[in-house]
């Protein structure tokens, strides 16, 4: 679903943020990217649906190649389900009304029906009641997941998830990790840059571990906790699996 192949990010002629990143998501994969702060992680994750532009390298989604300047990047990025670390919601706009803009203005989606979906995703979100309401009266739990049900009406055929948890209070974790796992378990293809290891534990297939902007290790979740390869991911996990 997901092909990255020998990707090179430079900042600026003296400052590489990526360096020969490759790997790949297959169809109905959960990849788990993690790693120091300033790892690449989140910059590798923008460059899958061109948020971030690169400069060596090839991504492809579902076959269509990022980099292609005849890429209609608006159509793949309608495919192609973002969560950000702020929410990113409208705050002028209801809940309601921020699952059903991009519907009507990028699928063309009929209004009743976008409501209909809209109302749906907030139902499986645990957030029908609140419909009426502005991004400012909920908690930001409940909004990271207005976020999730959001990227989810546009029917997408892959998710990606950049730090969705690291805005929110201790006790707001659990309520979106728990949306992330249902959509995991459903069978949606998910690449996720989170240090939350309980979640990786559950549900990724794979876990790749980033540091000074390298894919060190890329490996099957029990590999990676059980003996990761490098000293650096070993160290990296004695750190944040010892409290």
């Amino acid at each position: 679903m997901i092909e990255i192949s020998h990707v090179d990010k430079w900042y600026s002629p003296t400052f590489q943020v990526l360096t020969d990143c490759t790997t790949s998501v297959a169809k109905g994969e959960v990849v788990v990217v993690c790693g120091p702060s300033g790892s690449g992680k989140s910059t590798l994750i923008k460059c899958v649906n061109a948020l971030e532009p690169f400069q060596k390298g090839d991504i492809s989604v579902d076959g269509t190649k990022v980099n292609d300047p005849k890429t209609n990047l608006p159509k793949l990025r309608s495919r192609v389900g973002m969560v950000f670390q702020h929410f990113e919601l409208f705050p002028h706009l209801k809940i309601i009304d921020n699952l059903c803009l991009a519907q009507e203005k990028v699928l063309g989606r009929a209004h009743d029906k976008s409501l209909a979906k809209g109302m749906q995703l907030l139902e499986r979100v645990g957030l029908k009641e609140q419909a009426q309401k502005f991004p400012a009266q909920l908690s930001g739990g409940q909004q990271q997941r207005v976020a999730i049900a959001r990227a989810l009406a546009m029917d997408p055929i892959v998710m990606l998830f950049d730090e969705p948890t690291s805005a929110l209070d201790p006790e707001m974790v659990s309520e979106v990790l728990d949306v992330m796992v249902d959509l995991a378990r459903e069978g949606m293809t998910m690449m996720v840059v989170t240090h939350e290891m309980g979640f990786a534990r559950k549900v990724a297939n794979r876990v790749i571990f980033m540091d000074r902007g390298e894919i060190v290790e890329d490996a099957p979740k029990d590999d990676f906790f059980g003996k990761p390869r490098s000293d650096r991911a070993q160290k990296f996990l004695s750190k944040i699996l010892s409290h």
